[in-house]
Order: structure tokens, then sequence, then C-alpha cells
């Protein structure tokens, strides 16, 4: 198994795309700190690794403070004797729109996203520094981190965030030859159970169906363990020369994420006067595709009350 002897922490890994990842880094040998905020959810999530031959160990505590990122590296070494991989799953979602989102809604979810994500790589990359290991830091980014989403600015904010932080921490990590990834999934979740276009993937996978190769292939998506053989696979010795990369998985699809680059540059003698711009900039902006956009559902997979 490539994970025989490591370490990981996994956080919000009581279920979902969480629980996926901690049993998939499990499968291929690591021993894994699970993080959940309910105890009966985090003890089930360790008896599903544990019942499959797997080494697991609960925390049961919020991520976001500087306390719970202690607790959870010192459960790993205290309990298994090291620290190698951590990935940040954990987060919450408050979604609404600009006008009616509060200020509780906004600290809220980058508490636990961007705040969390950021505590917690602190103390893992401090411990993995101090002692000389190789770590994996994997974080769960999204896409609508990367392009936005109608009603989401907190999570947005955050997700992006967190992939401006994994770019800066593989800078800052390297020399210690520590790697900091960002994943970006696309996986049926509670979230995408609500929404009418996913609903004939949703059924199929609630019957233990595959899904339809629309969503699988042309989508890009799938299961939450679709995703977590990318976890797995980042965590690895293999992928050592995988470093400040945003990388989309879902379904049968694999995505490398470019680092933004100018897309039109300009110049004009004097600089960027108001009368230049009222001037040239028509005639040089190149407008940037905002927010995901879906292909159109096939017949045969439109929501029943659609069909009707």
């Amino acid at each position: 198994m490539s994970l025989q002897g490591k370490v990981a922490i996994v956080t919000g890994s009581g279920r979902g795309l969480g629980l996926a990842y901690a049993q998939e880094l499990a499968r291929q040998g690591a021993a894994v700190v699970v993080n959940d905020v309910d105890a009966a959810t985090a003890a089930d999530a360790v008896a599903s690794i544990t019942s499959a031959g797997g080494q697991a160990v609960s925390v049961v505590a919020p991520v976001g403070s500087t306390e719970t990122a202690k607790q959870l590296v010192q459960t790993a070494v205290d309990t298994y004797g090291r620290l190698d991989i951590l990935v940040t799953n954990a987060g919450v979602l408050r979604d609404t729109v600009l006008w009616k989102m509060s200020d509780d809604d906004f600290d809220t979810v980058i508490g636990v996203h961007l705040r969390g994500t950021f505590t917690c790589v602190r103390e893992a990359a401090t411990y993995m520094r101090a002692n000389e290991i190789a770590g994996r830091i994997i974080c769960i980014g999204s896409p609508t981190g990367q392009r936005g989403n109608f009603g989401q600015t907190n999570y947005a904010a955050a997700k992006a965030g967190i992939v401006g932080m994994v770019r800066t921490w593989a800078l800052e990590l390297k020399k210690a030859g520590i790697t900091a990834n960002a994943v970006i999934p696309v996986a049926a979740t509670a979230m995408t159970a609500t929404v009418p276009y996913f609903a004939a993937a949703m059924e199929a996978d609630a019957q233990g169906e595959p899904m339809p190769p629309f969503f699988r292939h042309d989508l890009g998506f799938g299961t939450a363990d679709d995703v977590a053989g990318l976890i797995a696979y980042l965590a690895s010795d293999e992928a050592s020369g995988v470093n400040g990369q945003a990388i989309g998985v879902g379904g049968d699809r694999l995505q490398v994420w470019s680092h933004p680059e100018p897309v039109v540059t300009a110049y004009h003698d004097g600089g960027w006067s108001y009368d230049a711009l009222h001037a040239d900039f028509a005639g040089l902006f190149q407008a940037q595709d905002v927010g995901e956009k879906f292909p159109p559902l096939p017949d045969d997979l439109q929501p029943t009350a659609a069909k009707a």
C-alpha cells in the first residue's frame, strides 16, 4: 500500500466527501485522524475505517480555532507518532444574495473554510518542518472559488482565498520538501441533491447505479469516491513533484486549472488617462466568463417535473 506508515488528518471527515477521503487514505495504508463536530458521526466514520481493517481515531471539535488545529496535530502525534498528511475539507454553507447576507453568515463561512484551513495548515506545517517530514498539504477548493456562483459571496471568497494561500505555501514550504496543492471537486453532495439539474444523477447514485455518461463525462460530475483517488495520490511519495497546483476532479474527468494570467496587455504613452481609456478600452477589452455554465440536459435526463 502506497501510504503504509503515513499518518493523515482529514478535517470535516464525518460524512460526505471528507469521509470518502479518509476512507481512501486508510485503504491505501495511512492511519487517519477523523474530525467532525458531531460525536456520533465521527464515531461512525472511525468504525467504517476500522471495520475495514484500517486505523482511525477521531477529534470532535469545530475547525477554525488554533486550539482545534493544535488538538488535531497533537492527536495524530500522540496516537500514531507522527503526521505526514493534512487534508483540509471542513466547511459550512450560509448561502444568500449579497444584500441579504448578514455579518454572521459571512464570518461563519470564512471562519471555518478560510481561517480553519489557515490554522490547521500552520500547525501541521510547523510540526512537519520541525521534524523534517516531507509532508503533504491538500486543501479543498471549489468551482465557486474559481468562477463565482450566485448567492455564495462568503463561500466564493473563502474558496478563492484557499487557492491563493496554497500557491503561497507551495513557495514557502518547498525547501522543506512539503507540498501544498488544492483539489477542486465536482461530486454528489447534500447540496447538489437539492438542485433539479442533477436529479437524474442523484437518483442513479441513490439506487446504487452508475450515473449517466452525460454527468460523468460531459459534466465531470460523479461520486465522492471519484474524488478520493486524487486525494490519496497527492498524499503519496509519487506526487512529490506536484506543488502549488489547483486540480479539478469529478466523474471521469481530471482538470488542471491555470494560474491566473493576463489575457490582454496594452500600452499607452504617458499612461492610461480617462480620455485614453474612453478612446481605446472598448477595442481592447475581452470579457471573461463569470460563473459556471452547464450544458443543456438531454431530454431523457430532464427532471420529472420538467418532463411533465
